[in-house]
């Protein structure tokens, strides 16, 4: 069985972004949700909006490190180009 890799984006009310990366998507965002540290947790920034799976975890640790050195335009951009509305994406 393959393990896949998740380089993924999250927001809140006020559209802070953060980026992350993560071998178990559903886990790590609950971790977000439950979270008493931590910048996502400070701003309540858990609602997953992009995400992108990897076969291979340096692939996806380096596309968080490209998109985290990404000006928000571009990252604003990347998202609205599959998520136009920013509707939340659920992970079950």
């Amino acid at each position: 069985m393959k393990i896949s890799y998740y380089m993924y984006i999250l927001t809140n009310t006020n559209r802070r972004l953060y980026v992350g990366m993560t071998s178990n998507l559903q886990n790590r965002i609950h971790q977000h949700v439950t979270g008493k540290k931590g910048h996502a947790s400070s701003y309540r920034i858990h609602t997953l909006i992009y995400f992108e799976e990897f076969h291979d975890p340096r692939i996806a640790l380096d596309r968080e490190k490209q998109i985290k050195r990404w000006r928000r335009k571009k990252k604003i951009a990347l998202i609205e180009s599959v998520n136009p509305d920013w509707v939340p994406i659920e992970i079950y």
